[in-house]
């Protein structure tokens, strides 16, 4: 299983409790999000994260709001844990090739104990149609899941802060922002169906 984390922090400010996004430079408005790593509790998680995505670490969990699982379609799959690709379904098999941890891929064919599966890349920014580059091959079957859970956080800030900043991780420089709770802007899907996780 792979688990996932989601971080609403909040703030009182003066007229309002406000909800801490950013805007990542292509995939639109977010909440503060990311995975727990092997061997990682959940609440070290969401404190990472936090800090990773939005460069606060004076917050605090306030509490744990739940958790759901996301939906996947019947050929979907998550890779479980690193792992090599073969040629073959056969660990002797040429391997040429290897998924990370929390891989989303599909399922092809079965045999072995492996399962063929791919990986496709579409060119998101400039135009979605277009698949950059793609990797089909055989892995274990155990290292593979079909469930991706997420836990749901409210964590509470009562620094100061700019209206705006930015942070630049995982390559894009992400700009950070305070959102009135009751005037929230439209987030990416499916974050816009986490708030009611929140709300």
């Amino acid at each position: 299983m792979i688990e996932k984390v989601v971080a609403f922090v909040t703030r009182d400010s003066a007229v309002n409790c406000e909800l801490l996004l950013f805007k990542h430079p292509t995939a639109g408005i977010q909440l503060p999000a990311g995975t727990v790593e092997v061997g990682e509790g959940l609440e070290t998680a969401v404190l990472r994260e936090t800090a990773e995505e939005t460069g606060l670490t004076a917050v605090t969990i306030h509490r744990y709001l739940g958790w759901a699982d996301d939906p996947l379609p019947p050929e979907g799959m998550w890779v479980d844990r690193d792992t090599a690709v073969y040629a073959q379904p056969d660990p002797a098999s040429r391997h040429w090739a290897t998924f990370p941890r929390r891989q989303y891929v599909t399922r092809l064919a079965e045999a072995n104990g492996f399962v063929q599966v791919a990986y496709v890349d579409n060119d998101e920014p400039r135009d979605p149609r277009y698949e950059s580059y793609q990797i089909t091959g055989w892995v274990p079957q155990d290292a593979l899941t079909r469930t991706r859970r997420r836990h749901f956080y409210h964590l509470t800030y009562n620094g100061d802060t700019p209206e705006s900043w930015t942070v630049f991780t995982d390559n894009h420089t992400f700009t950070l922002f305070w959102s009135p709770i009751n005037d929230l802007p439209s987030l990416i899907p499916p974050q816009g169906t986490w708030l009611t996780h929140f709300l």
